[in-house]
């Protein structure tokens, strides 16, 4: 989600169940650049440690610190309270690569 030119990322309601329980995360420093599908945070579950990929590039312009007190929002709130890093793009043409919530719903779908 775009809001104010900041990208709002996370891991999606799928990806989470997928994980199962969240128990920790790793997250970025303010200010930090990551290019498009660096590793940018780490989410470890009771099943697995999984990294986070930057969707676009640019510079991270906050972080969710929430989460390192409280990793399990993100699996009662993937979509809202559970963000992991707000993001100040650096080339818009990336948004072009990604999939809109109606082709990843079916993706998601083709996998269950």
């Amino acid at each position: 989600m775009i809001k104010e030119g900041i990208a709002i990322t996370g891991i999606s309601d799928f990806a989470q169940e997928q994980l199962g329980d969240i128990v920790s995360i790793e997250l970025p420093k303010v200010g930090s650049v990551f290019r498009q599908m660096q590793t940018m945070a780490i989410v470890d579950s009771v099943k697995t440690s999984s990294d986070i990929y930057a969707p676009i590039s640019g510079e991270i312009a906050d972080v969710n610190e929430e989460l390192l007190e409280k990793p399990e929002i993100i699996n009662h709130s993937a979509y809202d309270l559970g963000w992991i890093v707000k993001i100040k793009p650096s080339n818009m043409k990336e948004f072009d690569s990604l999939m809109t919530k109606d082709e990843y719903d079916k993706h998601v779908g083709e996998i269950k």
